[in-house]
């Protein structure tokens, strides 16, 4: 079987919507997605840049995130006929492991959890393809890059890219 490697954050979980509701709250200020087009939170409010991390240093930020649309079903389509792995880099926040580990769990309990991988550099994984909305871990990657779109991705074009979940299935289901 081939391999299909899957990022996390922005991919699998709606990192962005509780980030920004968190800050939001915090800082009186009303971001939108819309607003971190071809950007990031941090590079918005640089003067805020530690307090926006820190919202990532907490133990408990994975935990909760909403699950991206589709993407529960078409993996689970896709587990019929490839292995899949789940690659998060949560060595960017050590203290995220249990909330990770734990979501995906609850969300993708019918994956292997021997697949789920927690690392920081992917060029490590060893997989046919890997799906993830930052271009960085496509370097040193040794399969397919495919590049899942998020607001600070949105100028990228050296990789294939997908929209959402649906685009997902039809790239490798056809």
């Amino acid at each position: 079987m081939k391999r299909i490697a899957i990022d996390m954050d922005e991919v699998i979980a709606d990192f962005n919507s509780k980030h920004l509701r968190l800050f939001n709250r915090d800082y009186n200020e009303n971001i939108t997605i819309e607003d971190l087009r071809e950007t990031r939170l941090r590079l918005l409010r640089p003067h805020l840049t530690s307090e926006i991390i820190n919202y990532l240093n907490d133990p408990t930020f994975f935990r909760d995130l909403d699950v991206m649309e589709d993407s529960q079903e078409v993996i689970q389509e896709l587990s019929k006929h490839y292995e899949i792995f789940i690659t998060t880099a949560a060595m960017e926040h050590p203290s995220s492991f249990n909330a990770k580990y734990e979501w995906l769990k609850e969300h993708f309990g019918f994956l292997n959890e021997m697949n789920f991988v927690f690392c920081g550099n992917k060029s490590i994984i060893h997989a046919d393809y890997l799906i993830d909305d930052n271009a960085r871990h496509f370097e040193g990657f040794g399969g397919q890059g495919i590049l899942f779109t998020a607001p600070h991705n949105l100028v990228e074009t050296r990789y294939v890219r997908v929209n959402n979940w649906k685009e997902v299935k039809n790239y490798f289901i056809m």
